[in-house]
């Protein structure tokens, strides 16, 4: 748990703080170079301020560790989808796939973070953070669509084998245990993005509407599992998801506009 005030820090805090930011920024200098992206490398060498240390506040300390727990438990989340996936690599190599590329993409997006708060918040990283975020939102949300299209394939099946509409769920295998508990990571890591960008003041009213579709697809998809999958409720649940897709592509092209903007400026 985090401390409760400065006094609980030892009276170097902030130099041990910067020392060990400014070790990970020259890491993170060498990795731009290495790339070829020498004038940004040598931006961030010169920038003294992004080592500069605030006093300790306790609610941003708080805000910070709840916020790492909530990583965590993504992590965990995703660590067991993936090791769920792996029996599934040859029957459903697409699960396989989609689970390994969510892990993937949360690892870099967890280590890119580090980098965010390291770098003291400078506003390229925190675009470069919030489109990362972003790419891991698409590819779960894609991953789940995929995953509701094998439900519907499974309901399909059964549907045609004449049995009783209200034992429908009950049948069904793994793909919709995966599917429903999928889209628990899907909601918080949308959360996740609503509440940074919210911070960054990047298109609120599309990642209002982006958490509403969200919503929708999940309440509907709620609806389903518990009203016997009534027909009226399938096209919906299918059409707040693509456009919850939609939504995305527009927020990450307007960060992507906003991530040039700013290395030319």
């Amino acid at each position: 748990m985090p401390p409760t005030s400065a006094e609980q820090l030892p009276e170097n805090y902030k130099e041990v703080n910067s020392a060990f930011r400014e070790k990970k920024n020259q890491k993170f200098i060498k990795y731009l170079r290495a790339i070829g992206l020498n004038t940004t490398a040598e931006k961030m060498q010169q920038d003294k301020s992004i080592l500069a240390e605030d006093d300790f506040n306790v609610v941003k300390a708080w805000i910070e560790y709840v916020n790492r727990l909530i990583g965590v438990a993504i992590g965990l989340f995703i660590i067991a989808l993936f090791w769920k996936s792996i029996p599934l690599r040859k029957q459903h190599p697409s699960i396989f796939f989609f689970s390994s590329a969510v892990l993937m993409a949360v690892i870099l997006q967890g280590w890119f973070g580090s980098i965010v708060v390291s770098t003291n918040l400078t506003t390229w990283t925190v675009t470069v953070h919030m489109k990362g975020l972003l790419l891991a939102c698409i590819v779960t949300l894609l991953a789940q669509i995929f995953l509701g299209t094998q439900v519907r394939e499974s309901i399909d099946r059964i549907a045609d084998s004449r049995a009783v509409r209200e034992s429908w769920i009950s049948q069904l295998g793994l793909a919709f245990v995966i599917h429903r508990s999928f889209s628990l990571l899907v909601l918080l890591l949308h959360f996740i993005l609503v509440v940074k960008l919210k911070k960054t003041r990047v298109d609120n009213p599309l990642s209002r509407g982006l958490i509403v579709l969200l919503l929708g697809t999940f309440l509907t998809g709620v609806g389903m599992a518990y009203l016997a999958v009534p027909a009226v409720l399938q096209p919906i649940h299918l059409t707040l998801a693509t456009g919850a897709l939609g939504m995305q592509l527009l927020l990450f092209f307007r960060l992507q506009l906003r991530q040039q903007t700013v290395v030319i400026n």
